[in-house]
């Protein structure tokens, strides 16, 4: 039992310890994927900031201070958690994965999405028609039976 609380200390530390850091983890690989995943860190605390400067009922010195403290924590640790090695590791794995994908040209991307608009189209109406077909010969056989 404390061995396992030892192991969770060191865990935690460590990764204190990691935000506290101010170097890049690998600074040359996936830098897009941890560009894009840091933006989308910054936007989402960035909200939560300025929703808790609006609707938070907080008095005056703290109606600024608590949010600016949430936006500058967030983008530090958004900074931060990107650079984590076990995440940042993940996310140059995802990018070397997405740059493998063959992404398709424009027009097949035009021909396949006609194909799916056309298939669902027609499914939508074969659905249709058994539901009408059904609904009638039920409505037909619960009258003769009153």
């Amino acid at each position: 039992m404390a061995k396992d609380k030892a192991v969770a200390a060191s865990g935690f530390g460590q990764i204190a310890q990691e935000l506290l850091q101010v170097g890049i983890y690998k600074r040359s690989q996936g830098r897009i994927a941890r560009q894009v995943t840091c933006l989308v860190i910054w936007i989402v605390m960035a909200i939560g900031a300025y929703r808790l400067y609006t609707v938070g009922n907080l008095s005056m010195p703290y109606r600024y201070v608590i949010p600016a403290a949430v936006l500058v924590v967030g983008a530090w640790f958004g900074y931060r958690i990107v650079n984590y090695p076990p995440f940042a590791d993940f996310l140059i794995a995802v990018e070397a994965e997405m740059n493998k994908v063959t992404w398709p040209t424009s027009t097949e991307l035009v021909r396949s999405s006609v194909v799916v608009i056309v298939l669902i189209a027609g499914l939508t109406t074969v659905l249709f028609g058994y539901d009408t077909v059904w609904s009638a010969l039920l409505k037909y056989i619960l009258q003769v039976t009153k």
